[in-house]
């Protein structure tokens, strides 16, 4: 465990146990959660973080880790932010080594990090609906033929997409609307082929949890889940399951 997870645990013990015992529970509760948090995910902004967890603005996503130089000028600062946008929209061991780009003024490319794997990370503009933090593997192609109003996307074979920032579009039925309202929509990540949600039995609605299909019955459906892969305990050959009790109403008297 890195110095700054082990400090905001601490931290989280010390406040528990100011809380009293008319919180205690909850209290309890959530600092167990918070462990589980560090242990799959790291720290918020460390170095270790799978990816974000939620729909991050610009000042909470771009502040630089602990001992990080400040940089001198408001380009340095901006490009800074730029990368730390785009780092954070996938898991950390595809981003820390993948390129980081956006869209120029033309359309085109233009590098803000040159990277040593075949992922494209981009920072997106939390400003502009659509346009949010994202990494894409070489099938992510998809995306910019979106932008591009091609009549159906020219990737060959499935391809991913990572949006653990979470995002904003203006519609779920057609890929090529740019006028209604902005629809907010949680971390996830997408599958980018063309699956029919009657024939997989899928839903087609936005969610906020499980999976469903985007733009059904256009070339550009893609199956989006939502959530983080890292979701959940992870199994190991020495543990049993153990379940967890929840409350409802009662289905039968």
């Amino acid at each position: 465990m890195s110095d700054q997870a082990a400090i905001s645990r601490r931290n989280t013990l010390l406040a528990a146990t100011t809380l009293g015992a008319a919180t205690a529970l909850p209290a309890i509760t959530s600092v167990a959660q918070a462990q589980r948090r560090e242990k799959y995910d790291g720290a918020s902004g460390s170095p270790n973080q799978a990816g974000a967890s939620g729909a991050y603005s610009n000042s909470a996503i771009t502040m630089q880790p602990p001992g990080t130089p400040v940089p001198a000028s408001q380009q340095e600062r901006l490009l800074a932010a730029k990368i730390a946008r785009a780092m954070l929209s996938g898991p950390r061991q595809i981003t820390k080594d993948a390129t980081v780009a956006e869209m120029g003024a033309d359309g085109k490319l233009v590098i803000l990090r040159q990277g040593t794997n075949d992922w494209i990370c981009f920072p997106g503009n939390e400003n502009e609906v659509g346009n949010v933090p994202m990494c894409a593997d070489p099938m992510g192609q998809w995306m910019m033929d979106i932008r591009a109003r091609k009549p159906k996307p020219t990737n060959t074979a499935p391809g991913l997409i990572y949006m653990l920032c979470g995002a904003t579009q203006h519609s779920n039925t057609d890929p090529f609307d740019k006028t209604s309202p902005a629809i907010a929509i949680g971390p996830h990540w997408m599958i980018i082929w063309p699956f029919d949600a009657k024939r997989c039995g899928l839903p087609n609605t936005v969610r906020d949890a499980g999976a469903w299909m985007m733009f059904d019955g256009t070339p550009y459906a893609y199956l989006h889940i939502c959530g983080t892969p890292w979701i959940g305990n992870e199994y190991g050959p020495d543990q049993v399951p153990i379940w967890t009790m929840q409350y409802g109403r009662q289905l039968e008297p």
